[in-house]
């Protein structure tokens, strides 16, 4: 059984490339916690070989590394990133070290998995992504077998061809969360010959997965995640925390798509910023949705851009959390008839949606997981998302933060 090392560095998403070249030229100093957390504790159990496999992979990380065709090809693709950043990923290893996993049993072989990965934040800021997608490959060849690959491409390219019929614009964004690397480059295939015979219809814009983008000829997909933010409202302070998290993203990339994730510690938050710098609302190219009602979003960022006297209809709204088919096109309908133009991240339904060969009428569940960002310089580091099931964090910090932004306690 071959351990799910990543072939490549760059077999991960290009936020986190985005974000480390971010935290090495703002905060290269700073020192950072990363957690495990699975959020289906109660009825998702590890067994110790899952385990013992997870911690023998990690082991051989610090032979992944990015090759010179692999940063020629990144430099010409990237033009953002500046020839330093190139060269501390050109050196970069990961130091299996920083990374400590126990298993706490709780049924026989049974139990739960804790993982955190510690040190400087520049470091340790590439350990979520290929971290999570390592563990749900072993736990689906150590724990859950009753799956198979049988028709699986096949589906893909259907879903890919319905999403190009109906005119979506989308990108590929399952690596954390993959059943396994060979699940998603095959996905990434079918959606490529499901663009290339829809020429037409819609538009595959890329995927976040920048070795597959390198492989297929496409582009890699992704701008910042919900760390940048939570890191430095625990380093600043939080009163001008959204403001200051655009503030340094856009000085650090200003010929870049500037997109802005609005739900760290709530939209309402967010929008309470965001909307007394019209100049910065007017920057930026667009916003990301990533919990939360997400029909409520497109009405409530209009408002926010009218009132500011901004035309929103020139504005992007990039939609994230846990798309299907049906929810991509009807929040496309409702972005079409608002006037904004939408686009759609699509993950764990296309990199992970598998049945039971035992009973092909029920769902194979893919992992419900997260790493985040725990801690930088010994400060907790708190996310307040739009989705109360996705607070994570000190509850005393979290509390603080929520009577911050007039946000409800209970």
């Amino acid at each position: 059984m071959t351990l799910p090392i990543p072939q490549s560095i760059l077999d991960t998403d290009l936020y986190k490339f985005t974000m480390q070249n971010a935290v090495l030229e703002n905060f290269p100093d700073v020192q950072a916690i990363y957690r495990f957390t699975n959020r289906n504790k109660d009825t998702t159990l590890f067994t110790r070989e899952c385990f013992e496999r997870l911690q023998t992979a990690v082991s051989h990380f610090d032979q992944v590394k990015l090759t010179p065709a692999e940063r020629v090809w990144l430099a010409k693709t990237c033009p953002y990133f500046p020839p330093q950043y190139l060269d501390y990923l050109e050196n970069y290893r990961f130091k299996p070290e920083q990374v400590h996993i126990e298993f706490v049993p709780v049924n026989g072989d049974k139990g739960h998995i804790e993982m955190t990965a510690e040190g400087p934040w520049v470091e340790t800021i590439l350990w979520e992504v290929p971290l999570m997608a390592c563990l749900s490959e072993t736990y689906f060849t150590t724990v859950d077998n009753d799956w198979s690959y049988d028709g699986q491409e096949d589906l893909a390219y259907q879903k890919g061809k319905a999403l190009l019929e109906a005119g979506c614009v989308f990108s590929e964004f399952g690596t954390r969360r993959r059943r396994s690397f060979h699940t998603q480059d095959f996905v990434v295939r079918a959606l490529i010959k499901a663009t290339q015979d829809l020429p037409n219809s819609g538009k595959l814009t890329g995927t976040s997965n920048v070795f597959l983008a390198h492989k297929y000829g496409i582009n890699p997909v992704g701008t910042v995640a919900h760390e940048w933010f939570m890191g430095i409202g625990a380093l600043k302070g939080y009163e001008s925390v959204n403001d200051l998290a655009l503030e340094i993203w856009e000085t650090t990339y200003p010929n870049a798509i500037l997109l802005a994730l609005t739900d760290t510690f709530s939209t309402t938050a967010f929008f309470q910023t965001f909307s007394k710098n019209p100049a910065r609302a007017k920057k930026w190219h667009g916003l990301r949705q990533d919990s939360g009602d997400p029909l409520e979003f497109a009405p409530r960022a209009k408002e926010v851009y009218v009132k500011m006297g901004i035309d929103h209809r020139e504005k992007m709204i990039i939609y994230s959390d846990s798309l299907n088919l049906d929810k991509a096109l009807t929040l496309k309908k409702q972005a079409d008839e608002i006037g904004f133009k939408a686009s759609f991240g699509i993950g764990t339904f296309l990199s992970n949606d598998f049945v039971k060969v035992s009973d092909p009428k029920s769902k194979s569940p893919a992992l419900n997981m997260v790493i985040k960002l725990a801690e930088v310089n010994s400060k907790s580091c708190v996310k307040i998302s739009d989705d109360l099931r996705k607070n994570t964090g000190n509850q005393e910090v979290v509390k603080d933060v929520k009577k911050l932004f007039g946000l409800p306690v209970n």
